[in-house]
């Protein structure tokens, strides 16, 4: 009898194994989506950090012109790292006739990913 006893004690039973493989395959899921939200964080991150550069260019070239931006709203393309970017610039008057309101929106196709402001002078 005591023999038995021992032959028993020696493996798992179906359950324990089941139950086992059952937390191995939650944490497997956790660890994928954790590591599926890094990815597309990178990503955002990357794409804002394009954009920005797209956006400044932008407001820099109308500051460094020696003339006042002239009102309303145009579009430039913006190549960036291998991205191909849409700038809209728009131009608006402000109270004061020696400055104007710049925007700078970035779209990625259609997708809005940043928008800059800024006040330009006349000089």
């Amino acid at each position: 009898m005591k023999l038995k006893r021992q032959q028993r004690a020696l493996g798992f039973t179906l359950i324990e194994v089941l139950v086992a493989l059952g937390i191995v395959a939650v944490s497997l899921i956790a660890g994928f989506r954790a590591s599926a939200a890094l990815t597309r964080s990178t990503q955002r991150q990357t794409d804002i950090l394009l954009a920005h550069v797209c956006a400044e260019n932008e407001l820099v070239k109308a500051r460094l012109s020696k003339q006042m931006p002239s009102v309303g709203d145009s579009s430039v393309a913006c190549d960036q790292a291998g991205r191909s970017f849409n700038v809209n610039v728009t131009v608006r008057p402000t109270l004061n006739p020696s400055f104007r309101r710049m925007d700078a929106q970035v779209l990625d196709d259609t997708t809005p990913l940043l928008r800059l402001s800024t006040v330009i002078g006349r000089f």
